[in-house]
């Protein structure tokens, strides 16, 4: 497992994300490309599949698939993902809520909106976190995240977005929350600390629930744009079921009451612990 530096934890609490180049040994990047290949061909009832089957402007995500693939639960205790997310958190241990993968092909027009991860997840708590792993090379201007820099601690929170809206779509779920407004940050980016970085596949980003992030959509006429990010929970991840939650895990689905930590070795399992 990489080690982070002190600059990079200290990096990461003041403005919310870092950017690990060869976060992960290549073999793994190899081994999950399969799996996008394999879920865009066989997508689960968790999928978002705008144009389905189109080999552009085709949106895919796929999300949940740990119990029921291999690989991705191999990369979940085997590559070390976990101890980076453990370690930026400064936690004494993390542990896992779910896989999402995200796949825009070239000429995606969609971007993902500006939005924070919280609202979506039936969790509060400061210690709580996404690793984003780019599975292919992708620039800035092809889909890579860009983010406002140290809004994780400004205090706000947002009503979630629903990615790609159309009719029936299976995320519509997020609808029923409550929260503020984002700001159009599109509108004046001027206004706003954004960073954001080209990556290599094995790169990834380490980045807050909290922080305000995007993808805008890919421009690439012949690229695609792969990645897998998986989502970690510390110390102080609370179990907060409410309106316009992920449905995915319910409380029907769990061993701890609202407001107690999220602590369910079955459903929130502990992948990486703090040595003594």
């Amino acid at each position: 497992m990489r080690e982070l530096s002190q600059q990079e934890i200290n990096t990461y609490n003041k403005d919310g994300v870092i950017r690990i180049k060869n976060a992960v040994a290549p073999s793994w990047v190899e081994r999950l490309l399969a799996v996008v290949e394999h879920q865009m061909a066989h997508p689960s009832e968790w999928a978002n599949d705008a144009n389905p089957d189109n080999k552009e402007n085709r949106l895919f995500t796929d999300r949940y698939q740990w119990r029921s693939n291999q690989e991705i639960k191999s990369y979940l205790f085997e590559s070390g993902v976990a101890g980076l997310a453990g370690q930026a958190m400064q936690s004494n241990q993390a542990r896992f809520y779910f896989d999402h993968l995200l796949v825009k092909e070239p000429g995606t027009i969609t971007p993902t909106p500006w939005h924070q991860d919280v609202p979506y997840w039936p969790f509060k708590g400061t210690q709580i976190c996404s690793v984003w792993l780019a599975l292919t090379d992708v620039t800035v201007e092809q889909s890579a995240m860009e983010f406002v820099r140290g809004s994780h601690s400004d205090g706000q929170y947002y009503m979630p977005k629903v990615f790609g809206d159309r009719e029936n779509h299976p995320g519509s779920w997020a609808k029923q929350a409550a929260g503020e407004e984002v700001p159009d940050i599109e509108a004046d980016r001027s206004a706003f600390d954004i960073v954001g970085w080209d990556m290599k596949a094995g790169d990834a980003v380490l980045f807050s629930a909290w922080l305000l992030h995007w993808a805008p959509g890919n421009s690439s006429a012949t690229k695609r744009r792969a990645a897998l990010s998986t989502r970690w929970l510390g110390d102080d991840a609370i179990w907060f079921p409410h309106p316009g939650a992920d449905p995915t895990v319910t409380q029907k689905d769990v061993s701890v009451n609202p407001g107690e930590l999220a602590r369910d070795d079955n459903v929130f399992p502990l992948v990486w612990e703090r040595k003594a």
